[in-house]
């Protein structure tokens, strides 16, 4: 019994520590990776701007993007490596110097990371809600027990059922943070049933509340 209280607090003692090097690990990779963008970057200034677009698109936007869903709930301080190679990207396809970026986005039509970072989840439970998901994801989620009954669509707001948690790190979990992203939506872009309308919805949902 006195070994195993031991163990138990000996682990204890240990978990702060294993997730400082965690996120230590985690700043350091997100650094690497935005030096990597950087290099790009410098190097496609000297193509031909059709071809610049292109190329900034595919090799850097699209890295940004890939699976940015592993990001939701991070602290705005360690997206802000992420944001400025958005930025620097949006300042290079337009041509601008050390302009105020916001303009450069609207123009663009960009989302700021932590607007992409929400549109990724909230597709992502759009996709499990309509069983297009893994089996990994769907046993993450559940749904309100009438969320799936299409013939009450009019009554149901199709919430996602959201686990208490105590910790900022639990909140960074897929389980909390994408049916806290889901159920803060409008009901109106949650009943939608096109996947790509509801796309389009969500982008422009979050749109409006980046810029107005």
């Amino acid at each position: 019994m006195e070994y195993s209280n031991f163990h138990v607090m000996r682990t204890a003692e240990w978990i702060p520590i294993k997730i400082c090097r965690i996120i230590k690990t985690f700043k350091y990779s997100l650094w690497v990776f935005t030096s990597i963008c950087y290099d790009l970057l410098r190097r496609l200034r000297q193509i031909r701007r059709e071809i610049m677009i292109q190329l900034v698109m595919s090799l850097v936007i699209s890295r940004i993007d890939y699976c940015n869903s592993v990001l939701v709930g991070l602290a705005a301080s360690t997206l802000t490596p992420l944001q400025r190679v958005h930025n620097a990207a949006a300042r290079l396809i337009l041509r601008l110097s050390r302009s105020h970026i916001t303009p450069a986005l609207k123009q663009l039509y960009w989302l700021a990371i932590k607007f992409c970072i929400t549109f990724k989840v909230a597709t992502l439970m759009y996709n499990i809600f309509c069983q297009h998901s893994p089996s990994y994801l769907k046993d993450l989620v559940a749904f309100s027990p009438s969320a799936h009954q299409h013939q009450l669509r009019s009554s149901t707001t199709r919430s996602a059922v959201v686990h208490r948690t105590r910790t900022q790190l639990s909140r960074c979990t897929f389980s909390v943070s994408g049916p806290y992203v889901w159920n803060s939506l409008p009901t109106h872009i949650r009943l939608i049933d096109s996947q790509p309308a509801f796309r389009r919805a969500l982008k422009t949902h979050l749109f409006n509340i980046a810029f107005n």
